[in-house]
């Protein structure tokens, strides 16, 4: 047997397309007078309505006994398309500044379309208010929601210990690549994705096929000798909404981390920044490009020699690798856009990479790269010493700058 809530939900979703703004107000303030206590919130939350119009509503029916009320309301019925406007209809750029106020400390799976923020409805409204936007915490509630953001309190997701420094460094992050962006020079974000095995193998997700006939696949996962795995190691323009993915077919180094810069700059980077300066690169502290590796900052060097500039570094604490823009902007969408598709060779993962798009105008371009990338490569002490590098005021480690050396 179905409880009242499951029952008065059924009856609202079949009835509510059927009902003008009064009969459907009357309707719902009825519902609310026979669940008694409490049945003004419950009714609201089930016809996904303000309790304010369930209240109004449950008046007037208590009130039918009242000549005088009844006249003053009986033509109080909403002409379609009545009422207030949206708050985004009277403010074009209050979504983008929320927008703004919330990204320096998203944080979440970037695999999955749903994002979590730190910050409360309330004070995130009090702040926009501030910014000479007119809007309540509800309306944040609602845009939030809309965004697909949620309001979480605290989740197992850090990947590790949460440095004492960690928040701080998010926001230093996000002022240093501000100041880039408003020298017009490229901010990037630099990331391997997780390896793919090559051939018929199964992937996540599903694509419209015919019925009955699914694409089949090898039962098992194991690696195919010729085809093996490849490492795209992706580069986000974080100005342009562009990227650029370097399919490795070899070991995922440092050198190949470089090398893939090397192309997005080669290919995309120097045609769209043609008077740029100096780099900001923003990364993980660990993997290929970690802020430990000394062999990534050896080539970092050679190629600051080669192209001519400067090339700030900045990585992410130790356990937010995640919170990495390119995630959550690039692969997340790479995923969504092979999901269901075998990764058969390696023109069709070009080809799946580099046609992935997003409503927002997303730009990717991309190559196969089939050098061999070495590994265990030491770098000596001497060769450590030939960097010309400048460790930043704050967190030296993980902020720092290579300088180009005139040979």
């Amino acid at each position: 047997m179905e409880n009242i809530t499951e029952i008065l939900s059924k009856i609202c979703n079949q009835i509510s397309p059927y009902l003008d703004e009064k009969v459907s107000r009357l309707f719902l303030g009825s519902c609310a007078a026979a669940l008694g206590h409490g049945g003004i919130g419950t009714v609201a939350g089930i016809a996904k309505v303000n309790r304010d119009t369930v209240s109004a509503g449950k008046q007037e029916i208590e009130c039918v006994d009242n000549e005088e009320y009844v006249n003053k309301t009986k033509d109080r019925t909403r002409k379609s398309g009545g009422g207030r406007k949206k708050a985004t209809e009277n403010d074009s750029q209050l979504r983008e500044s929320l927008e703004a106020l919330i990204e320096p400390t998203t944080r979440g799976d970037p695999e999955s379309p749903l994002r979590w923020t730190c910050k409360s409805s309330r004070k995130l409204a009090d702040e926009l208010c501030k910014q000479g936007h007119k809007v309540s915490h509800m309306t944040v509630s609602r845009l939030l929601k809309e965004m697909k953001y949620s309001l979480q309190g605290n989740s197992k997701v850090l990947e590790g210990d949460s440095h004492p420094d960690r928040n701080a460094q998010f926001e230093y992050i996000n002022e240093q690549a501000k100041m880039h962006q408003e020298h017009n020079r490229p901010v990037i974000s630099v990331d391997t994705k997780k390896k793919e095995l090559v051939g018929l193998f199964k992937n996540v997700g599903k694509e419209i096929s015919p019925q009955g006939k699914p694409v089949e696949v090898n039962t098992h996962d194991f690696e195919d000798k010729e085809l093996g795995k490849v490492s795209p190691y992706g580069v986000y323009d974080i100005n342009r909404n562009e990227a650029w993915v370097n399919v490795g077919t070899d070991h995922d180094t440092s050198e190949f981390a470089v090398e893939s810069i090397r192309r997005w700059w080669l290919c995309m980077g120097r045609m769209s920044y043609p008077e740029a300066t100096e780099i900001f690169i923003t990364a993980d502290g660990g993997g290929s490009n970690g802020y430990r590796v000394h062999l990534w900052k050896l080539e970092l060097q050679k190629l600051t020699n080669e192209i001519g500039l400067i090339v700030n570094v900045s990585h992410f604490p130790p356990g937010t690798s995640k919170w990495n823009k390119i995630e959550h902007r690039l692969f997340s969408y790479i995923t969504q856009n092979w999901r269901g598709k075998p990764l058969i060779n390696h023109e069709v993962i070009v080809n799946l990479i580099a046609n992935t798009t997003t409503t927002k105008g997303l730009v990717v371009g991309c190559s196969l790269d089939e050098n061999t990338y070495l590994k265990g490569i030491k770098v000596t002490e001497e060769e450590k010493a030939s960097i010309s590098l400048e460790k930043g005021d704050f967190h030296g480690e993980w902020h720092y700058r290579i300088i180009p050396q005139i040979c």
